[in-house]
């Protein structure tokens, strides 16, 4: 007889979730257990940047070893009598709010391996020698760590398949779609908070750019356009090398500094973006020029290009 095919797809959750514990065992009471073991003897890394590199990996492991696949083997043991697993899912759907905090560490943990493989030999040494054995499949421990990253869009791929394999009146129906709309804003919360942590980083590393200037520090702003732009003076029919950061709220006019110590750029002038006004000049000895008009001042400036200009204006 012919499987039905929403019972293949959950058949194939099943095998996946079944891999993926497996993967969670040799992170954490593999990778992690035996390096911490090691810090503990002082002799490789501190214990701290091991906790650092695994975040809440066991929290995770914990969570899918114990409840989520033994929940969802019984589901698979019963369907016959009892065909669903759209219960068991929104069961697992809140929890999925801990990979949020292992996401969102998940390059920091990449970076911290690799300073500590080259300041620790004997860190490095203990890796390599874990990787080397059969469980770990001739993978790195990286590529391992990247798995519980990538599980969340799984579960929304399969879900969504398995949904639309759902006869009309399976009686699935209705917990099977309310546990893809949770698990759709699961992973929505979890991109949300990458970027949001991507974003404040960005902002992070212009403010020191800029030599953290007390009143221009603010964690809610956006920046939407930066790059080097040439002043032009009317006195003396001349150009200077200047360089501006747009904001959603301002328009900061720099000079790059000669000297590269600390900041990279003094602040010249703050426009508000508010009531400011921008248009082309049609300036024959200048091309590309175009003028920006706020409260604070107008400038006349030269992109490089007649496109460099135009995403400027836009």
């Amino acid at each position: 007889v012919q499987e039905p095919e929403e019972k293949k797809i959950a058949l194939e959750l099943l095998e996946t979730e079944q891999a993926y514990v497996n993967r969670l065992h040799l992170l954490d009471q593999v990778f992690y257990t035996e390096l911490m073991k090691e810090a503990k003897t002082g002799k490789t890394v501190p214990e701290e940047v091991v906790k650092m590199i695994f975040s809440n990996i066991s929290s995770i492991y914990q969570f899918h070893a114990e409840f989520f696949l033994p929940e969802l083997r019984k589901r698979m043991e019963d369907w016959n009598r009892n065909p669903r697993i759209g219960d068991v899912i929104q069961k697992l759907a809140p929890f999925l709010k801990m990979y949020g905090e292992y996401v969102k560490n998940f390059d920091k943990a990449v970076e911290l391996i690799t300073a500590w493989s080259e300041k620790s030999p004997p860190f490095q040494e203990l890796i390599a020698d874990i990787q080397k054995r059969k469980v770990c499949a001739n993978l790195t421990l990286q590529h391992h760590m990247l798995e519980p990253v990538q599980r969340i869009p799984r579960y929304e791929l399969l879900l969504k398949d398995y949904v639309r394999k759902l006869p009309p009146q399976s009686p699935d129906r209705g917990d099977a779609e309310k546990a893809l709309e949770m698990i759709f804003m699961v992973a929505k919360h979890s991109n949300a908070a990458i970027a949001e942590m991507e974003r404040l980083q960005n902002l992070w590393v212009v403010y020191q750019r800029l030599g953290l200037e007390d009143d221009i520090v603010d964690p809610s702003n956006e920046l939407i356009k930066e790059g080097p732009i040439q002043k032009i003076s009317t006195r003396n029919n001349s150009t200077s090398e200047k360089y501006l950061f747009l904001f959603n709220n301002m328009l900061l006019y720099c000079v790059p500094k000669v000297i590269q110590v600390g900041a990279e750029f003094q602040v010249h002038l703050r426009m508000d973006v508010e009531g400011m006004k921008v248009r082309e000049l049609k300036d024959t000895e200048f091309p590309h020029t175009f003028l920006v008009s706020g409260k604070q001042r107008t400038l006349e400036l030269q992109a490089r290009s007649g496109d460099e200009m135009n995403a400027w204006i836009k």
